[in-house]
């Protein structure tokens, strides 16, 4: 593993001239490292690999190569491809000395703090990058996210190519998909933050235990000149600062280091003091809910970590007006009631969400919202609880079905409602017509909220992925019944 060390290396002369996990990829001169995959097993193509023009094949089994072909012996070569790639970009602790890395993750919030931290780290002064859910920020340019975190190689090549666009710090999520394939072994955090921890992705970790061990991994990385950013309102704050040997600063709504007085929080603004920083830092933002103060202090107490003033992070949170799909609202100025599209896909989520939007609904809540298909069932019933607590009227609909069937994954949902939640819900498994429905039955002083997809763009059915917009698709329906109103 010594080898992984720096991207040049002394031996049979080669020059290596790219890294890649994926046989089809390789072209000369390129090392080629044969990954363990969930599905396929990379080390049935070292030889698709060699006769391609590998310099160098890196495996687990050296049984698979024949004889004469340069071949590193790994323990773990998920851990060796995050290394070798993290060096062969430039990214790793010693070429990205100097080069402020925070990592965020949690089950939620992971987005809004990452844009905050992008935020405030420009109102200090750097060109910061961002890596996340909904875009990778790389400074030169900006791309759609195909994943929250990608592979070991597209991710340190995501940041040498931004390092190289001249950006300064660098903000990214980090999912518990990641941290269990050691994507980001190969790099060095100088903050970790945490947000919270709740029901999701059991479909991969089959666990809650295993989830937190995945989460918890990127504590366990950090050095000990790094910070643990850890929020003290969740029940893993005890175990998490345990499991760092970073210093640890905690934050929060009751006892932490970090700490809010709140004076306003309502539909418009999020007013607050941040106590517990260098200095006094107040906020007035428009991210509202209780759940975004967290977020804003997860994001000013990384961000304090890696150099930034009291007056910085009160430019940088003042900068950020929304995050694309997260609360966003989306009726005209002239519109009786309010629609909002949030990306909350977890019960947890979904109920931070409608306790945010209750004490502004002078009327009704109709929520739509669907599930994953081919994703953790068991919140499946979880978030049909959270609905009904929240709302008057429940629309249950299709998410992203995927290669399940849209009604089984509706009646499992189903299943969690007791009988007032029952009466409260309307099914109808057509996306654009559930968000049609809902809009219908909307009243002055009502709010509609559409759940679970935020920001995509997309619908996947069985494996193909259609044009939907659930933010487009409630506009286009406003303005219809708009200028039917209008002509009437």
């Amino acid at each position: 593993e010594e080898v992984c060390h720096a991207p040049g290396c002394t031996g049979s002369g080669r020059v290596i001239t790219g890294v890649t996990d994926d046989s089809r990829e390789v072209t000369g001169g390129a090392c080629f490292v044969a990954v363990r995959g969930t599905a396929v097993d990379g080390h049935r193509y070292v030889q698709d690999a060699l006769r391609a023009g590998a310099a160098a094949v890196v495996v687990e089994d050296a049984g698979v190569v024949e004889k004469g072909a340069v071949v590193i012996r790994v323990k773990d070569t998920r851990v060796a491809l995050a290394r070798l790639a993290a060096a062969f970009y430039g990214v790793d602790s010693h070429g990205a000395a100097g080069f402020p890395l925070i990592g965020v993750t949690g089950t939620n919030g992971k987005t809004t703090t990452a844009y905050l931290l992008r935020s405030i780290l420009a109102a200090v002064g750097h060109r910061p990058a961002m890596l996340g859910t909904i875009e990778y920020d790389l400074v030169g340019r900006k791309v759609t996210a195909p994943l929250t975190t990608p592979g070991a190689v597209e991710l340190c090549a995501a940041l040498g190519e931004a390092r190289r666009a001249g950006a300064t710090a660098a903000a990214m999520e980090v999912s518990s998909h990641a941290l269990d394939q050691r994507r980001c072994d190969g790099l060095r955090f100088d903050v970790g933050v945490f947000t919270n921890l709740s029901g999701d992705h059991l479909d991969y970790h089959k666990t809650m235990e295993a989830y937190f061990a995945a989460k918890r991994r990127l504590f366990e990385m950090l050095e000990r000149e790094a910070t643990a950013v850890i929020c003290a309102d969740d029940a893993r704050v005890d175990e998490l600062s345990r499991a760092t040997r970073a210093r640890v600063r905690t934050f929060g709504l009751s006892e932490a280091d970090v700490t809010a007085r709140i004076t306003r929080l309502d539909g418009a603004f999020s007013e607050f003091v941040i106590d517990g920083l260098a200095g006094p830092v107040r906020v007035r933002s428009r991210l509202i809910g209780s759940h975004n103060v967290l977020n804003i202090l997860g994001a000013a107490t990384a961000a304090e970590a890696v150099g930034a003033t009291p007056e910085a992070i009160e430019r940088g949170v003042a900068a950020v007006g929304g995050v694309p799909g997260r609360l966003q609202r989306v009726e005209p100025d002239d519109c009786a009631f309010r629609v909002y599209v949030d990306y909350a896909h977890t019960d947890a989520a979904l109920e931070n969400v409608l306790c945010v939007l209750r004490p502004v609904t002078t009327g009704r809540i109709i929520t739509v919202f669907g599930c994953g298909g081919d994703r953790d069932r068991t919140k499946r019933p979880r978030m049909a609880r959270s609905a009904a607590a929240g709302s008057h009227v429940v629309v249950v609909t299709s998410d992203n079905p995927r290669t399940e069937d849209p009604l089984a994954i509706i009646e499992e949902i189903v299943s969690g409602f007791d009988a007032e939640g029952r009466r409260k819900a309307h099914i109808e498994p057509d996306r654009r017509a559930a968000i049609g429905w809902a809009l219908s039955q909307a009243r002055p002083g009502d709010t509609v909220l559409i759940a679970g997809k935020g920001h995509e763009d997309y619908q996947i059915v069985g494996k193909v992925r259609h044009q939907f917009d659930d933010a487009a698709v409630a506009a286009e329906f406003l303005k219809d019944a708009r200028g039917l109103r209008h002509a009437g």
